[in-house]
């Protein structure tokens, strides 16, 4: 990989097809995804670590409310990742979620919005599914939601780095036309070298992102400040997600809508993020910080 780099220089692009990628492991009976698997190794990352963050003193809840937080939200990811794809980015000329009309298919799954394997899933509508997860849980538990958000937070991250190496693994959601020295040709795209947007999202709002909420958590005590840990991530992933708009190349079926708009679907979707991040963060900052040692009962 480096060594390609390094020879790429200036004159001949580096070929996706030339870094001997598979989508996969073929185990013979099936081909094991590596998006699947990141998905798979991000949750379980997700309840080892927020088991251990809940040994610590301050947390907001006990273990079996972590078992049931995570089956929940594991629900909320694949549920709401689906139909936020389906939503937003299967609109087209006409406007209309094609996902939710086209019933065409090989007889086995006949509607499009089943069809996991065709692929397709947003971030805002696993964002979405994981929020109403936890504030089911939050209500039959009666747990304060704000600070069950504060300890799920700072494990996400880590899917959202696994998660776009799949994409770059897989050769999607390549990035715009570029002469960068590390520019790249997707054999999905066209011969135009392009920008490996999926490495600079992995970089941004996966590995960036966990550093900071890791360091957070058990460097500071920005846990006894509700709010201020799931503000922070908020905020965070929101402006890297909004930065790295401008490298990805827009879904082709959207790029009209960025072309008209100035930004792209993307961007408009993380606005709210942002905004709402600043907003936790400074309401959190101006609240008087829980005292050390406040524990939810087992």
């Amino acid at each position: 990989m480096l060594s390609l780099l390094a020879a790429s220089g200036a004159a001949d692009p580096i070929h996706w097809t030339d870094l001997g990628l598979r989508p996969g492991i073929d185990l013979g009976f099936f081909t094991l995804r590596f998006y699947s698997l990141a998905y798979l190794i991000g949750v379980i990352f997700a309840y080892w670590h927020t088991s251990k963050m809940l040994k610590q003193p301050g947390a907001p809840m006990a273990q079996r409310h972590a078992d049931d937080l995570f089956f929940y939200c594991t629900l909320g990811v694949i549920v709401g990742g689906r139909l936020g794809y389906a939503a937003f980015y299967t609109g087209g000329e006409t406007g209309i979620p094609s996902a939710f009309t086209d019933f065409s298919g090989d007889g086995f799954v006949s509607w499009k919005l089943l069809r996991l394997w065709d692929g397709g899933m947003a971030f805002h509508g696993g964002l979405i599914g994981v929020i109403v997860a936890m504030a089911y849980v939050a209500w039959r538990d009666k747990l304060r939601f704000i600070r069950v958000a504060d300890y799920v937070s700072v494990s996400v991250p880590m899917g959202m780095l696994l998660g776009r190496l799949a994409n770059f693994v897989n050769g999607e959601l390549w990035g715009r036309v570029s002469d960068v020295p590390w520019a790249m040709v997707f054999p999905g795209a066209d011969d135009q070298p392009r920008h490996p947007s999926q490495l600079y999202q992995a970089g941004l709002e996966g590995l960036a992102l966990l550093i900071v909420m890791m360091l957070l958590f058990w460097k500071t005590r920005a846990r006894y400040r509700p709010g201020l840990l799931a503000g922070i991530f908020t905020l965070g992933i929101g402006i890297s997600r909004f930065v790295n708009e401008f490298f990805r190349q827009p879904d082709a079926q959207l790029a009209d809508f960025a072309a008209r708009t100035g930004l792209s679907m993307g961007q408009w979707l993380t606005i709210p993020l942002i905004l709402t991040g600043l907003i936790v963060v400074l309401y959190a900052l101006r609240q008087k910080p829980l005292a050390a040692g406040t524990r939810h009962p087992a």
